[in-house]
């Protein structure tokens, strides 16, 4: 007699001898990460809160997590199976010149890099590291005010998730020196939210770029405990891993004028005076003589919304 098995029958009877024969199946972690949070000057109290964090980030997306404080980790052999090594509130001289030398070949050969914090008050007297975390660590004010931080790239998976302007609670670093224009800015602190700032108005506090063949992103953040259980934090530190990591796209390309695309709207404009841009990407402007125009980019034309009644005698600046 010949028996017909339907579908769900027979994942049924797949599963039943899955279990007469003893056979798990563990899916692999799409990749790893390596969490090394050595210190060898002021140590966080939030680096086991960050340990924890990174590890239920991994669960939650696909990759696995080992960490370590032991600086032998930095062979060749070791640092190859990682997608990305994150430097958690690491501070002070941590690697050897020989250890030093398998993490640049490391990143010379694709690796990625995240930097946390104290990342930023690390191997002073390395110069290539100095380049990779972007800038080192200069001040900060005293405790841990509340500021707004100013989302500069709303497209980067690092902060994307964030508010235009974040409002959190932190230790806010000063930086040795501006890292604009060697990498690409994602956020700046907005130093008229809290007292203790000298950069001034720009005053980068995570960026990413690309770095000596690998990928490379830093954050400020993360000096509190309560860093790791804050939903838009946690959400800003997967985008990075997963940047670093080489598993998100992303433009890291250094703040600089020349790294941005410049379309010209308007080749003949008669002394344009103020310009909105709508959701839907058109441009409102207006002209000194009164006339509004709207640039629209579906037929990339212009058409002349109306003309104000101005005043243009007698004018002195």
């Amino acid at each position: 007699m010949v028996r017909l098995y339907s579908q769900r029958g027979l994942v049924a009877v797949l599963i039943l001898f899955g279990c007469v024969f003893g056979t798990t199946h563990v899916q692999a972690h799409a990749y790893k990460v390596l969490v090394f949070s050595k210190t060898a000057g002021f140590r966080h109290d939030s680096i086991p809160n960050g340990i924890a964090a990174i590890q239920t980030l991994g669960a939650s997306n696909d990759f696995s997590v080992d960490a370590t404080e032991d600086s032998a980790a930095f062979t060749d052999t070791n640092l190859a199976q990682y997608q990305a090594v994150i430097f958690l509130c690491t501070t002070g001289d941590i690697l050897d010149s020989g250890q030093q030398a398998a993490f640049e070949r490391y990143m010379a050969a694709g690796g990625g890099f995240v930097g946390i914090h104290s990342a930023s008050d690390t191997e002073y007297s390395w110069p290539w590291y100095g380049g990779l975390v972007g800038a080192y660590f200069s001040s900060h004010p005293a405790g841990t005010p509340q500021a707004t931080i100013k989302v500069a790239d709303q497209i980067h998976p690092s902060t994307t998730p964030l508010p235009k302007r974040w409002v959190r609670t932190d230790e806010w670093y000063n930086f040795q020196i501006n890292p604009r224009g060697t990498v690409h800015v994602l956020a700046t602190l907005d130093e008229t939210t809290y007292s203790g700032g000298t950069m001034g108005f720009d005053h980068p506090i995570a960026w990413c770029h690309d770095y000596s063949g690998g990928r490379a992103w830093y954050t400020a953040g993360g000096h509190t405990q309560a860093s790791y259980t804050e939903p838009l934090f946690l959400a800003h530190l997967l985008g990075g891993i997963e940047f670093a990591a080489g598993e998100q796209a992303a433009d890291s390309g250094a703040t600089i004028d020349s790294n941005y695309q410049k379309v010209i709207l308007d080749s003949a404009p008669a002394d344009p005076m103020e310009l909105a841009v709508a959701s839907d990407g058109r441009v409102f402007y207006a002209e000194r003589g009164g006339k509004l125009k709207i640039y629209k980019p579906q037929t990339s034309s212009i058409v002349v919304a109306g003309q104000l009644s101005v005043f243009t005698q007698l004018e002195d600046g």
